[in-house]
């Protein structure tokens, strides 16, 4: 008998160590694969050409936080400081166990379409803090001429504080509702895009409470059609139940991917969520054409079911 159990507990501890090592695997592996833009499919002309990398070259900085966010990461324009143009920005909501740090290649195909684009390594971001922190941030690097730490602050006076936007998946699709609706510098954000968003009655079950009947601007909400999404996170009706809470008074637009799971929200949407944020902080009138006009192309691309779309 003390052999045998002398084996179980050999065999348990050898578990629990590939276990370890398969997270922490998971951990450094990258939730989105670098050359994701080349692979992801599309169904039209425009998803295509925002799907693509924009004409910008792309640089870096980050900062330390104090918080369990650790650090605020920037990606932006390089050409930034080279003129007198303001940018707009876009903060990023994380996933539950995807950091920012693990997705970096969305961030820096969004900045190359001329956006300052901010993330943390937040694991909590449902309530919206971390995006708040973000644009307090942003507002202080636009405002200061120099910064710790930086050879110079390529941000200084080139911040476009009229134009914010947020986007989130998963539990960060929760974070960007709340960053809108529940904080204190959420009336400086003009457009939401949340991916794959928590439903309601899960939400309110972990005690990540958000109310969509607050949204006063325009939200674009997408999810997959895949078994995690289906049978967990938010089903195709859950999903619809978040749309039709969002105040009739307020443009929203709704579609969920065909052929995709919950995880491969973070990028396979990226075309047209890339198309909102130009269309919403830019007023890119090809960009629009996604949404708006007689024929907007997401409501016939064979690729998305479901679509919906409310411009007011």
């Amino acid at each position: 008998m003390k052999k045998v159990l002398k084996v179980i507990g050999i065999i348990v501890l050898v578990l629990a160590v590939l276990v370890a090592a398969f997270l922490i695997y998971l951990s450094k592996k990258p939730a989105v694969s670098n050359d994701y833009t080349e692979k992801v499919q599309t169904g039209g002309s425009i998803e295509a050409k925002y799907l693509a990398m924009g004409s910008h070259e792309v640089s870096y900085l980050e900062q330390a936080g104090m918080h369990d966010f650790k650090k605020y990461e920037i990606y932006y324009p390089s050409d930034i400081a080279s003129g007198s143009d303001k940018y707009p920005v876009v903060i990023y909501s994380n996933g539950t166990g995807i950091k920012a740090s693990k997705y970096p290649a969305v961030l820096k195909h969004l900045a190359s379409w001329g956006f300052i684009v901010m993330a943390t390594e937040e694991e909590n971001s449902w309530n919206g803090f971390s995006s708040e922190m973000c644009l307090r941030l942003i507002i202080k690097l636009n405002e200061t001429e120099s910064v710790e730490g930086w050879d110079t602050n390529p941000f200084y006076n080139h911040v476009d504080l009229d134009n914010i936007g947020v986007s989130g998946h998963s539990q960060g699709g929760v974070g960007v509702i709340n960053a809108a609706t529940e904080n204190e510098h959420g009336s400086m954000i003009k457009a939401i895009f949340s991916a794959s968003p928590t439903n309601l009655t899960l939400a309110e079950a972990l005690m990540w409470d958000y109310d969509p009947s607050q949204i006063s601007v325009p939200i674009f909400l997408v999810s997959s059609t895949g078994n995690s999404d289906e049978n967990l996170v938010v089903s195709g009706p859950q999903l619809q139940e978040i749309y039709d809470a969002v105040p009739e008074t307020v443009t929203k637009v709704m579609a969920r991917r065909t052929n995709a799971d919950h995880g491969d929200m973070l990028s396979f949407a990226d075309g047209y969520m890339t198309a909102w944020f130009l269309w919403q902080l830019q007023g890119d009138e090809e960009a629009a054409k996604a949404f708006v006009g007689e024929t907007p192309e997401l409501l016939s691309n064979a690729l998305y079911q479901d679509q919906q779309i409310d411009i007011h």
